[in-house]
């Protein structure tokens, strides 16, 4: 009978194993709102494994595109007609959900052993705050 491997398990059987101080570092990392403050301070010590300074960036990355969206949404929200309004408010909460489920589905991928990355953010990361790393 097959052993299955949980998510909560953190350790890993492939080469590139890392430890179970430096997942959690990276789940805490990932935590919607409370991750960009820990991601912050290690960018700006630059101070982490190269992993940990990608999962930072990332959410720096995150966490500034959703507050922007959502500080520009309801602006809108706040200036535009009734109709306008809701339309615009209906979209604020699914950009919020949207990052809510992102950064829980890192958090999964972290837990798991796996990469933490989401493509189309990681490459702007990268140009963003990518002298945080070199």
């Amino acid at each position: 009978m097959k052993k299955r491997k949980s998510i909560f398990n953190l350790s890993s059987t492939h080469a590139g194993a890392r430890s179970d101080a430096s997942t959690l570092q990276l789940v805490l990392y990932i935590i919607p709102v409370v991750g960009f403050f820990p991601s912050l301070w290690t960018l700006y010590s630059r101070q982490g494994t190269r992993e940990q300074l990608i999962a930072s960036k990332l959410s720096i990355t995150l966490m500034l595109t959703w507050i922007l969206g959502y500080l520009l949404l309801a602006t809108g929200a706040e200036q535009a007609s009734n109709t306008l309004a809701l339309r615009l408010l209906i979209l604020n909460s699914f950009l919020t959900s949207g990052y809510f489920l992102v950064s829980a589905w890192l958090v999964v991928r972290a837990l798991k052993g796996n990469r933490v990355r989401v493509p189309g953010f990681n490459k702007l990361s990268e140009r963003l705050l990518g002298k945080y790393t070199r």
